[in-house]
């Protein structure tokens, strides 16, 4: 057992028998009270968020997590089918685990699924993707006075937010936690 010293954000706790990863945690101090630790926390099978204070030196179950980059295979209805380039067995993840970040999956990709005792508990697609647009309207010549975005269709499915100069064809890097485009890529 740990104390809640020994956590931090990122960190897999056991909480009311549940799977829960720290988002937030912070240490306070109120006046002449007792010192605390202000944590939420996020489910992991139902991805609900929670809050909690505990004191401080309380003993707090932290989860054993192993880490394993994965290569993505193909979505099969509501999950991922994903392979351990090792023994090159097949894993069906639900795609919610993945998040926001799901619909930015490409054949090929590699991804970082965690693992508590061969069962897949989260997973993460890469934090930047570069993709192509396959469908955006032309933007208005001389329309660049404001800082304007268009809808633009990536090859992934996907439709994101892009400026103005973007056309079919160009490429993409996006960051896969907010879903917005980072930059242009010359191919």
């Amino acid at each position: 057992m740990a104390d809640t010293g020994d956590i931090n954000v990122g960190s897999i706790i056991r909480f009311n028998g549940e799977l829960v990863q720290i988002t937030d945690y912070q240490h306070r101090t109120p006046g002449n009270l007792r010192a605390f630790y202000q944590a939420k926390m996020r489910n992991l099978k139902n991805g609900k968020q929670t809050e909690n204070r505990f004191r401080s030196g309380e003993n707090i179950e932290i989860v054993r997590v192993e880490y394993k980059m994965m290569q993505y295979i193909y979505a099969e209805g509501e999950f991922a089918v994903v392979m351990d380039n090792q023994n090159y067995e097949q894993v069906h993840i639900p795609i919610i685990m993945f998040g926001a970040s799901g619909k930015f999956l490409k054949e090929g990709m590699e991804v970082k699924v965690s693992f508590e005792a061969d069962e897949a508990i989260l997973a993460e697609a890469p934090t930047f993707i570069e993709a192509q647009i396959t469908y955006t309207e032309p933007g208005i010549k001389g329309d660049t006075a404001t800082n304007t975005l268009k809808s633009a269709t990536l090859d992934t499915g996907t439709e994101i937010k892009v400026p103005l100069f973007f056309n079919e064809g160009d490429w993409v890097k996006i960051d896969t936690r907010t879903g917005e485009y980072v930059e242009r890529i010359k191919k």
